[in-house]
């Protein structure tokens, strides 16, 4: 049975202020792999993010929400236990609308995202709201100071299409754990998921009305409506970095606290120790990870020069091997583009980094039905060029030879991004040493993972501002108060 013989076709509410509301605009979802219709979901206009944005202001000033810590605890098990009984509908769904192979949804498509609820109802359970800094004397009087943390207000929160589960819950969980309230948009690629979750927590929580707004729209306007709204406080968005940037120009108007999560292109830094089978093998397969389109993909594999052909053989080697196909099928690896669009994108810079000297090594091509692109090497890449420095967001690995861990370091930090990166070494010291110097907020050493609902995730420079995930992901939704008491 494949999954579109069990997925719901058609879905059209928004949830708004606790209700599930019809529209007669719908977004056409298209599964991928396929190109066929998967099913409609709602398509909001202004007023609907009007509406939203006011909803989750009542809820946030005239209910206990943001100072119930027991009821925050009691709905996010609610959420995790009501996630786990629907995610086999859940599954079918990201496979049929996100392209995401079956492999992927028992991991960061879907399982791990829903334990980010379970992290953030147990770190409420222990997390201190309120810090005593001591007392103190000034001229003769002796002060009490202490710092409660308070829910920083009415959350706007923008996800992409690439891994839509995991995006949206790890901006939902810690910020209704924290005590905001949340209107939540969806990507228009991928709508009928974040509907989906919509529905799950209108029918299997008590989280109260107003708490959490869910959305789909393909207008710019109700995305414009949630940034600049006076009444929204927090921004998060997860996105291209030159959307990153006009959201947060538009958010500085009212002086929002804005969160950015953006794009990458990290470097995996193979030293002269390395084992390169292994190296090649970790690069290779990475890749391919739901077909290249995932930010902190290490999409740039550096390698000594002289054994930069060595490695480009046995990388290719290995990307003709990877399973390819349709998503459904538990043995695939390797799942579709989510659009047209999004592949002629990737063709033409592979066709553009072959006509500025780049060597097609493997891959390169189309294939249809569906939305595929073969899994593709380019070898012998100028540092400098487009397809070194801009994000592709596809299967396409750029080789380029390094002079030793100084050089390797150099061409790894001369980019705009700083979300990610590695280093494969047979020297564990080494290795980290030459991890040290690499600006970025996240970096695996020897294909260590570091994707878990407890560790920060985020980047410098132009990936983004602030973290997602673990405790730093509840602090982006807190804001600090200090008192002072003047003793007796």
């Amino acid at each position: 049975m494949s999954s579109q013989d069990t997925v719901p076709g058609i879905r059209k509410s928004l949830l708004i202020d606790g209700e599930l509301v019809a529209t007669e605009r719908v977004i056409t979802s298209i599964n991928p792999a396929t190109g066929e219709v998967v099913g409609y979901a709602p398509d909001a206009d202004v007023t609907h993010a009007e509406a939203a944005v006011a909803a989750a202001r009542r809820a946030f000033d005239n209910t206990d929400w943001s100072t119930n810590v027991d009821l925050r605890v009691r709905c996010l098990d609610q959420l995790h236990q009501a996630l786990l009984d629907n995610v086999e509908e859940m599954r079918e769904l990201t496979i049929a609308e996100v392209g995401a192979t079956r492999q992927l949804t028992y991991a960061n498509q879907l399982a791990a995202p829903i334990e980010i609820v379970r992290y953030y109802a147990d770190l409420l359970r222990s997390y201190p709201m309120t810090e005593d800094i001591g007392e103190i004397e000034i001229r003769g009087q002796k002060h009490r100071r202490w710092i409660e943390k308070e829910s920083a207000g009415v959350v706007a929160a923008i996800t992409a299409y690439n891994y839509p589960n995991q995006l949206a819950l790890a901006k939902l969980a810690p910020a209704l754990a924290a005590g905001c309230t949340v209107v939540l948009k969806g990507s228009p690629d991928t709508p009928l998921i974040t509907q989906l979750l919509g529905e799950i927590i209108a029918n299997h929580t008590d989280i109260p009305a107003g708490v959490v707004n869910i959305l789909s729209s393909s207008e710019i306007a109700v995305g414009e409506v949630m940034t600049t709204h006076p009444d929204v406080d927090v921004v998060t968005f997860t996105g291209s970095t030159v959307v990153g940037k006009k959201i947060m120009a538009a958010a500085s108007d009212t002086l929002k606290r804005v969160f950015l999560e953006l794009g990458g292109k990290s470097a995996l830094i193979v030293l002269d120790d390395a084992d390169l089978q292994m190296a090649a093998q970790f690069a290779a397969f990475s890749i391919c990870a739901h077909a290249g389109q995932g930010c902190a993909l290490t999409t740039r594999m550096l390698v000594p020069r002289d054994k930069h052909d060595e490695v480009a053989q046995l990388v290719s080697a290995f990307l003709q091997r990877v399973p390819f196909g349709d998503p459904s099928d538990p043995k695939t690896y390797m799942g579709p583009l989510i659009t047209e669009k999004q592949r002629d994108k990737v063709d033409g810079m592979v066709q553009r980094a072959v006509a500025a000297g780049a060597t097609l090594v493997t891959g390169g091509e189309k294939v249809s039905p569906g939305f595929f692109y073969k899994p593709t090497l380019l070898a012998g890449v100028d540092p400098d060029s487009e397809i070194a420095q801009d994000e592709v967001f596809g299967p396409v690995l750029a080789l380029i030879p390094h002079d030793g861990d100084d050089d390797a370091v150099r061409i790894a930090n001369n980019s705009a991004f700083g979300l990610s990166g590695g280093v494969i070494s047979s020297d564990e010291e080494r290795a980290i040493a030459v991890g040290r110097r690499i600006r970025t907020g996240t970096f695996s050493i020897n294909g260590g993972n570091y994707f878990t609902p407890d560790v920060p995730f985020g980047g410098y420079k132009e990936s983004g501002i602030g973290r997602e995930m673990g405790t730093a992901g509840l602090e982006e939704f807190l804001e600090l108060k200090t008192f002072a008491a003047a003793a007796s």
